[in-house]
């Protein structure tokens, strides 16, 4: 039986790579591809698990990282795997990433990133390690679209459900330094 609990992410969203990772979540899991079409597969995460049930004035406090955070730019390059066979596209820099997830964290210190289980890596998760999926299948498989020049312009507030996955808020980066 699926576990039908939801959880809530805040991401920027990486459009660049949506067709490969959506095919990606089509493929394995067809029940979490989201029917919304602002949903973006593809991101890389700033803060995860987020609030269940955020309130106004959280979202304020999102608004007002977002608003001061400038808009980047990035290339992502190479295709990698994290020792537990995640494969994963790291963001070149990461830091502009890393700050944003530190910024959040700092908002909201009851969300550890990633539950304090993992250390802070920006990436665009891809695929899965597995017998017929390497990083040399992978990368063959984004020859086409790696390497990918990005900007980082948007804060996204993604729900994750089984069947209702779904954007609940978006902030452009860097209203106030316009």
């Amino acid at each position: 039986m699926s576990n039908r609990r939801g959880h809530s992410v805040l991401v920027v969203p990486v459009p660049e790579l949506e067709p490969f990772v959506r095919g990606r979540w089509e493929h394995y899991e067809p029940g979490w591809v989201a029917r919304d079409p602002s949903f973006t597969h593809a991101h890389v995460t700033a803060l995860a698990p987020y609030l269940p049930q955020p309130t106004a004035a959280d979202l304020d406090r999102v608004a007002a990282i977002a608003d001061a955070t400038e808009p980047f730019d990035y290339v992502l390059r190479e295709v990698l795997a994290f020792p537990n066979g995640c494969l994963h596209v790291p963001p070149e820099p990461a830091e502009p990433f890393a700050a944003l997830t530190h910024a959040l964290w700092e908002a909201f210190p009851q969300c550890p990133p990633y539950q304090g289980e993992y250390d802070v890596a920006p990436h665009v998760t891809l695929d899965h390690s597995s017998a017929t999926v390497t990083v040399a299948t992978t990368r063959a498989l984004l020859a086409g679209v790696l390497p990918a020049a990005c900007r980082a312009d948007r804060l996204e507030l993604h729900w994750y459900e089984e069947g209702s996955c779904h954007v609940l808020a978006d902030w452009k980066l860097g209203r106030l330094l316009r």
